[in-house]
Order: C-alpha cells, then sequence, then structure tokens
C-alpha cells in the first residue's frame, strides 16, 4: 500500500468527509437477446407496447432488433438500479410475442446466418436513420455475430466533492480547474482499472463456450470441441472478452492514450476522420444507392471504438460524445468488461455492484503513474491471458517486468481494497461491503466457484452450450415475470411507452433537411476546440 493512497484514505475517513461517498451514482445497462422457443433470434420487430427504441428512456436495442437493452436511472443505492432493472425485465417480459423469453447468457443462441440477424431501426427521423446505417456499417466492417453478443455495462461517478478532498489530501497547488482535475483524476482511475481489469475477468467472467453456429465459416478461433453443439477453452473466464468477441484488425491499429485526457479526446478524434482503404472498399452507399455505413474512416464514430471502459460525459442534443468530453470534462466512467451471469435473475446482482464499487474506489485512490507504450503491452496481454486462461492453475501474469500467479497477486489486490469496503461499511451502515469482498476472495482460494467454473462444469457433464443456457433462461424469466408490477408501476410504465411513441412521431415531423444533408452537418458541424 503506497504511501499516498493511505493518506488519501486517511484524509477520506475524517470527520464529514467520509460522507461524500454516500453520493456515489451508479446506472446499469442490461442487453439481452430476443429468443424464439426453438433457441433462435426473434424476426419479429420491437414490440410497439413497449414504445419507441429512438425515444424511450429505459427500453431500446443495441445492435439487433432482437437485442434489448435496458437503461437504468442513475441512483445513489446500487440496490435501487437493480430493482429499477429488475422491474425493466417484467415490464418487457409481459410484452414479448408469445413464447419469446430473453437469453440469459452473453454469448448469443442458435445462429443461422447474417441473413436472419435482423438489424435494429429506429424510424423515419434523421437521427432514427443514422443509427441504422450506423449499424449497418458496422455488419459490413466485422460481420453481423459478433453484434449478437451482450453485455452489461456498470456506470459509476463520484461526486465533486470526493475530488476536491482528494486534492486537498494531495496537496495540489496546480492551476488545474476543478474541471480539469477531475477529467485527470477520472483517467488515473481509468488507467488503474486497466491495470487490474484481469481480475474482473477472473471473478465475473462467465462465457467460456459458446455455440457452435456463432463460428460458422470461422476455422481459425483455436476454441476445443466440447460437443458437436459447443466449443470452448477449458481454462476460459469470458470469450466474450477475447479475440472471438469486441475486436477487429482496424481497431488493434489505433493507439488510443489514456494518460490524459486531451491525447484520449485527440486519438480517437483521429480515428473518427481518418480514411481506412479496407473501408473504403466498402463504399458508402452501394450500387443501389443505399447507406452502407456512415463513412469510410477507422471509427464512424466515437462509439465504435470497443474498449473494457470508457469516459463519459452526458451530452446535449446532437452533441458529439468527443466534443462533450473536451469541452466540459469527464462526468463518470461507464465499465463495460461484464459478462451476463446466467446463474442470477438480473445477470448481476448487489454483492457484485457492491464489490464493483470497492474496486473502483480503490483504482481511484492508489497510485497511477501514465502507461507506457510497453506497460500498455503487458495489459493487453495479462487481460487476454485472464479471458481465455484465467483459471489455468499456476497462470503468471506480468506486474511490470515481473511475474505474477494471477491468484496471489489477486488476493493482494483484495487485500489493498479492504481498508475501502470497511470505510464504505461504516458510511452505509452495514457489512456488506466487506462481505462481498469476502466472498469474492473465496474464488481466489477455490477455482470452482467462480461462474465460469460453474458453467463449465455443467457443460461438461453432458449439456450443450444452447440447452444450458435455455434452460437458466427460462428459469430466470420464470422468476422476473413472476414479480408483477402494482397497477401505479404499470401505468407508470405504460405512459412512458406512449410518450416515447410522440415522442417518435414530433422528432420525425421536426427533421428540416433530408439525410445527405444531416449527416454531411453532423460530421461538419463540430471541431475540437484547439
Amino acid at each position: 500500500m503506497s504511501a499516498r493512497f493511505s493518506h488519501r484514505l486517511q484524509i477520506l475517513s475524517e470527520g464529514d468527509n467520509k460522507a461524500c461517498l454516500q453520493q456515489i451514482q451508479h446506472g446499469i445497462e442490461k442487453e439481452g437477446l430476443r429468443v424464439t422457443p426453438d433457441l433462435q433470434l426473434s424476426q419479429i420487430q420491437h414490440p410497439r407496447a413497449l414504445g419507441s427504441t429512438l425515444t424511450h428512456p429505459y427500453i431500446t436495442t443495441d445492435y439487433s432488433e432482437a437485442l434489448l437493452e435496458f437503461i437504468t436511472p442513475v441512483y445513489l443505492n446500487p440496490e435501487d438500479a437493480l430493482n429499477f432493472l429488475s422491474e425493466l425485465h417484467t415490464e418487457a417480459l409481459n410484452k414479448l410475442p408469445e413464447g419469446e423469453f430473453i437469453w440469459a447468457t452473453s454469448m448469443p443462441p442458435v445462429l443461422q446466418g447474417d441473413d436472419l440477424i435482423p438489424i435494429a431501426t429506429y424510424g423515419d427521423s434523421n437521427i432514427g436513420q443514422m443509427k441504422y446505417v450506423y449499424r449497418q456499417g458496422l455488419a459490413h466492417r466485422y460481420g453481423k455475430a459478433m453484434q449478437t453478443i451482450a453485455g452489461i455495462h456498470y456506470n459509476f461517478s463520484l461526486p465533486e466533492q470526493f475530488w476536491e478532498i482528494i486534492r486537498k489530501a494531495d496537496g495540489d497547488s496546480s492551476d488545474l480547474s476543478a474541471q480539469d482535475y477531475q477529467s485527470a483524476s477520472y483517467f488515473a482511475l481509468i488507467r488503474n482499472f486497466r491495470r487490474y481489469a484481469w481480475l474482473l475477468s477472473y471473478l465475473f467472467g462467465s462465457s467460456p463456450a459458446v455455440d457452435a453456429s456463432f463460428l460458422e465459416g470461422n476455422d481459425q478461433h483455436g476454441l476445443d470441441r466440447l460437443d458437436d453443439q459447443t466449443w470452448y477453452l477449458p481454462w476460459a473466464t469470458s470469450l466474450r472478452m477475447s479475440d472471438l468477441g469486441y475486436t477487429s484488425d482496424a481497431q488493434s491499429s489505433l493507439a488510443i492514450c489514456y494518460n490524459t485526457l486531451d491525447n484520449y479526446v485527440e486519438s480517437l478524434w483521429s480515428a473518427i476522420h481518418t480514411p481506412y482503404p479496407d473501408y473504403e472498399k466498402i463504399g458508402v452507399k452501394g450500387s443501389d444507392g443505399q447507406y452502407r455505413q456512415l463513412n469510410t474512416n477507422l471509427l464512424q464514430i466515437e462509439n465504435e471504438y470497443y474498449s473494457t471502459i470508457r469516459p463519459k460525459r452526458v451530452t446535449q442534443s446532437g452533441e458529439k460524445p468527443v466534443v462533450a468530453l473536451k469541452e466540459r470534462g469527464v462526468e463518470y466512467i461507464e465499465v463495460r468488461c461484464l459478462d451476463i451471469n446466467p446463474l442470477m435473475p438480473l445477470g448481476i446482482n448487489a454483492a457484485q455492484a457492491r464489490f464493483l464499487d470497492t474496486f473502483l474506489l480503490f483504482c481511484a485512490l492508489e497510485d497511477s503513474p501514465e502507461i507506457s507504450d510497453d506497460e500498455c503491452d503487458i495489459i493487453a496481454s495479462n487481460f487476454g491471458l485472464s479471458v481465455r486462461e484465467g483459471r489455468k492453475p499456476d497462470l503468471q501474469l506480468h506486474d511490470g517486468s515481473r511475474p505474477r500467479g494471477l491468484t496471489e497477486w489477486g488476493a493482494e489486490l483484495l487485500e489493498r481494497m479492504q481498508p475501502i469496503a470497511e470505510l464504505l461499511d461504516n458510511v452505509s451502515g452495514t457489512s456488506l461491503y466487506q462481505e462481498s469482498l469476502s466472498s469474492e476472495g473465496k474464488k481466489l482460494n477455490d477455482v470452482s466457484l467462480t461462474p465460469s467454473a460453474i458453467i463449465l462444469k455443467v457443460l461438461e457433464g453432458g449439456q450443450s452450450f444452447r440447452g444450458y443456457s435455455a434452460q437458466q433462461s427460462r428459469i430466470q424469466d420464470d422468476k422476473l415475470r413472476s414479480q408483477k408490477l402494482d397497477s401505479e408501476r404499470q401505468g407508470y410504465f405504460d405512459d412512458i411507452a406512449e410518450r416515447s411513441l410522440h415522442d417518435l412521431a414530433d422528432k420525425e415531423m421536426s427533421d428540416t433537411v433530408d439525410f445527405a444533408t444531416f449527416l454531411h452537418e453532423y460530421f461538419t458541424s463540430e471541431e475540437i476546440k484547439a
């Protein structure tokens, strides 16, 4: 434990300072595929009873029309976010077409080729068409199958008062504005997160196997066959986060820097404005005049960059995320490397959320030097090993130039996180944070307790990935359907859905230019200010 970490923690624990930890904000985004009784993707449009996917604040779609996305409001208590997420599941399940259910694992069910992976639609407004064309671009660039992978995003924000306390504890006398100091501190958190994200893969990774249909046409995947319907890796934790998932040759050439906000913004901005030969071959439009992608650059927009964590800022209408970050700084971070755990109704529970809070606070308080090119390679290697071989006995990662056993290093990190869990329990008047730390520590002592090991044990016992996933999906759906919404809450969700349809109609009526002009104005209207 560094002297700086100890001093920060001591100051944060004093008097009224610790009260700021009661103002930590949380939000959860969770994806889930709509699946038919024969375990294939739904080909039916998003139910109108759930409202408009463009304008509904809480229920939308991600890549595919069949890929639901639930978005909670921001809450101080993570349990409140989970309760709202549970309500969203119940609301959606009750309005799905007959026989459909929500797939409970990150890796998809039976895929029958790209033609039967429907791209999400968002109506006829210019912004709705832009969202659709962006997804067409993803299909042409990476194929559709990769886009059917589902996950959970955990949004986390520390209050401004927290950063003020830490700044005083450090004796910082720089001329940075409060906004710039906060952004720099969030980037320090992000760097530590990247250093230690392998621990989350080990503890929470829940995708050690995939359905054979996902790999159709790919003979370079490097997986082992478990049965006629299932491929796997014996020590894998999260194939979703491996090179089978959200990766691309084009993006591997990007050198996105997390050392400063300016570097991050500039590297993303460059990628959005740099043509890429393979994408130029695709063309913006096909011979039929239909859009194939938004542009031919390395990234169509910022969201195309796949990462385990993102710095975020709530955008204004029509504002690019990278511009919002540059002008108003980092507001929160989005953790993006979490699998859906099929052993839980929501794919995540309160104990995991409390562990994540402890882990993220540790990343914020610990020393975080800038990441060199060499360390960047080590970070990528450690994470890659953890997702493909994380449960391998005596697996060695690299702590700088020093080899470290994954479980030994993980236990050391949990020990360093212990005083943070104690502080969070002190503030909340519980013992739940320490209990979550203790529970996760048991997984480091006994690999069979990890979700990936539990899942693989069932599969090795003779059940296919698709059969197991269907079984767990139906178990979890039954639990969520049984939690009926009372009349007041049902009315609340019905009103939101109806209002979203009116908002969609208003958007479609309010466009004043054609789509080509809209796109041109979008990509030329804002420049990054020096």
